[in-house]
């Protein structure tokens, strides 16, 4: 089971840094729709034979998110 909400992660980075996915989108070189596809699918980021495979053997997949030094 994954144990955090991407949607909510991403839509809350995206406030505190002022950045749009619109914004993402463009700089990675792709269309706003496929980052909103993403985003609203945890399938697509995280891979839900992975997450089967970790279920199965008792555990749970969790994200941490570490800020960049930059």
């Amino acid at each position: 089971m994954l144990l955090n909400n991407i949607e909510l992660d991403v839509k809350t980075r995206c406030i505190e840094e002022s950045i749009t996915q619109a914004k993402i989108a463009d700089e990675l070189g792709t269309t706003p729709g496929y980052i909103s596809r993403i985003v609203n699918s945890k399938e697509q980021i995280i891979n839900k034979t992975f997450l089967g495979i970790m279920d199965k053997l008792g555990y749970d997949v969790e994200l941490t998110y570490v800020k960049k030094d930059e």
